[in-house]
């Protein structure tokens, strides 16, 4: 069956952008550290580069090695759009749940579908179908709903603390146990841990 991954950049005290979405405080270490970084988190997910960044990156042929459907929140969405890109991940099947995205003056793209109804059912139906995992990547309110769902955790945590901003799991109290099964740190002070939920009861 497939599974569903939260991939997801975090600060140390837990918040994955700051209180207007903003995430470019997240320290990146020299132009070398940098580059060792991106490359081998690009190289491992290279479906999670943007469409639009792929040429640049190198990986414009890269197959999708381990998501073929992305799942976002609005916030998660907004960015592209107020950057003029209505389809983001346009090598991956793409949802996004919100039930204000028909307000904006931006269409959505005939190759996202937006889903205003139950996240959970939607990922209970993709996770029935054929295919490769589903990467959720953001932002922290869908994540706090759709938690009773989530398989995994792909956590690259950043050496910096917020303050405030918006959690990487927004909701009601729910503690939930996962297992780490793998860390890597890197020189630019990030360290990426894997994890997966423990066995369900």
């Amino acid at each position: 069956m497939r599974e569903l991954v939260y991939y997801v950049a975090v600060s140390i005290d837990g918040y994955i952008a700051g209180p207007g979405g903003e995430f470019d405080f997240y320290p990146s270490g020299d132009e070398a550290q940098t580059a060792a970084y991106m490359g081998r988190m690009n190289e491992r997910y290279p479906e999670t580069v943007p469409t639009a960044m792929r040429a640049a990156c190198g990986l414009t042929d890269a197959p999708n090695r381990h998501f073929d459907t992305v799942l976002m929140g609005l916030g998660a969405y907004r960015p592209a759009l107020d950057a003029g890109i209505t389809s983001p991940y346009a090598h991956l099947r793409q949802y996004v749940v919100s039930t204000t995205l028909g307000t904006l003056a931006a269409a959505p793209d005939p190759g996202v579908t937006v889903v205003d109804t139950d996240p959970l059912a939607l990922v209970r139906d993709l996770k029935r179908e054929e295919g490769q995992d589903i990467w959720l990547c953001g932002g922290g309110r869908l994540a706090g709903t759709l938690l009773p769902e989530l398989d995994r955790l792909i956590v690259k945590s950043y050496p910096v603390v917020a303050g405030s901003g918006i959690p990487a799991f927004h909701g009601e109290f729910n503690p939930t146990a996962f297992r780490v099964t793998d860390r890597e740190p890197f020189d630019n002070g990030v360290t990426v841990t894997w994890f997966a939920r423990h066995a369900r009861h």
